[in-house]
């Protein structure tokens, strides 16, 4: 009798134990399972982002201003457009790369909220080599999707001017994996030749095939006000005859294949607020942002012709947005050189791999074509001051929509926009789906 009493009161204390571990489990599973809900709805839950104005300077060859004056400018510019106090601003975000290489100076949004009087609001730099407008932007979004803020500015400002060409190809090569890339003497103009290189060599392209998008970019430069370069004509002959001095023979990059790097500053006011974005032509909407990654020595990928973080941006930005490539009126793509122009139009999706030169060379990426792009110039010819090139394609987008560009305005009727913000050779990628608001 005392055995089975014993064996008895050793069954029910396994199984009060099995049934507390099992209790415990489910608790956990439960848990589990609500957090895992929480993750997965909470992006339908992000407020509405609107661009309630925009700010612009000109984009400069030479030294006129100093980078806060610079970003104020911008900054005021976008408030008095977008009809806001400075006191309504509750964050700021700046994009800039260099100050800290070429001006000795870091702290770049704090340097341009004491510039506008703002107070002790959150301000933030984002460094993404030469995606840190796009980085910004994406910064200032989540602030007001994730409603941390209703009105937020976001700038972009950089100087480069003021240095040598040796001092600035040193600073922007910092952009690239120093040890294995920058340090032995790979800049990113030799990064761009070896794409390029790839590129003639895989799909039997010359080098003169690749000019219609320095002829649209310059065509487009002349009639913006804020552009950096006006009245260069670019024809066929003079792409393929503009040799630059010191490149190495096997290198094809030329004059009219890469940007123009300058002086100047972007700004817009994002604002949760649809009545105070609302203009007499529509409300301008952030639809969806997005960013990606790859790896960032170029030699270590598996094929340097695919961009997977262009690929994985795009669709992510197209994703949210409920958008579809055909969706898209203008994409206004990173052209810091022309290769990287074809090879953002093929890995965003917009042509099949090979086949961009051949869409350009058709006339679909002016004004008037299927799917502008650089409509105010681009990184080519409005101008790559590096850290703000984003926040300019984002402030360039509001004018289009909105049917502000003047002479620059995209004939067909414009209601979806794609930026596309790059860092490296797309080591990041920024983008955003910027569309009229129905």
């Amino acid at each position: 009798t005392h055995t089975h009493t014993h064996i008895v009161a050793v069954m029910q204390l396994a199984l009060h134990r099995a049934m507390r571990a099992a209790a415990t489990a489910s608790a956990a599973t439960t848990a589990a399972a609500a957090r895992r809900s929480v993750s997965r709805t909470s992006s339908h839950h992000l407020r509405p982002v609107y661009i309630a104005g925009h700010g612009l300077t000109k984009a400069e060859r030479k030294p006129v201003k100093t980078l806060e004056a610079h970003g104020s400018e911008a900054v005021q510019a976008a408030a008095v457009d977008a009809g806001v106090s400075l006191d309504k601003i509750e964050a700021l975000y700046a994009g800039n790369m260099l100050a800290g290489m070429v001006l000795n100076q870091q702290h770049v949004a704090p340097l341009i909220a004491t510039a506008l009087g703002l107070g002790p609001v959150e301000a933030v730099t984002a460094e993404s080599c030469c995606g840190s407008g796009g980085a910004a932007l994406r910064l200032g979004y989540m602030a007001v999707a994730g409603g941390f803020y209703d009105t937020v500015a976001v700038v972009g400002a950089e100087m480069m001017t003021h240095r040598s060409t040796k001092e600035l190809t040193h600073a922007l090569a910092a952009a690239s994996h120093w040890q294995s890339e920058g340090a032995c003497g790979k800049t990113f103009v030799l990064l761009n030749g070896d794409a390029m290189t790839e590129y003639m060599r895989r799909y039997s392209v010359p080098h003169k095939a690749f000019a219609p998008f320095a002829m649209t970019a310059h065509h487009n430069a002349n009639t913006a006000a804020h552009a950096a370069l006006h009245g260069k004509k670019v024809t066929p002959e003079l792409f393929d005859h503009s040799p630059i001095a010191g490149l190495p023979s096997d290198c094809p990059i030329q004059m009219f294949d890469a940007s123009v790097s300058c002086d100047g500053a972007a700004a817009v006011i994002l604002t949760s607020n649809r009545a105070a974005a609302q203009k007499s032509t529509g409300v301008v909407r952030i639809a969806g942002s997005a960013a990606a990654s790859d790896l960032l020595t170029l030699k270590s990928r598996p094929d340097i012709l695919e961009m997977r973080a262009i690929r994985h941006s795009t669709e992510r930005a197209l994703k949210q947005a409920g958008l579809h490539h055909s969706d898209i009126d203008i994409f206004e793509l990173h052209d810091a050189y022309s290769i990287m122009a074809a090879l953002s139009l093929e890995n965003a999706g917009f042509v099949q791999p090979g086949k961009a030169v051949e869409f350009a060379a058709a006339g679909h990426i002016g004004l008037d074509g299927t799917l502008p792009i650089a409509t105010f110039g681009g990184l080519k010819a409005r101008g790559h001051p590096v850290g703000a090139t984003g926040v300019y394609q984002a402030a360039e987008m509001y004018l289009q929509l909105l049917r502000r560009a003047g002479q620059n305005q995209v004939k067909k009727p414009v209601k979806a926009t794609l930026v596309q913000n790059i860092g490296g050779v797309a080591s990041s990628v920024f983008t955003h789906a910027i569309v009229l608001d129905d």
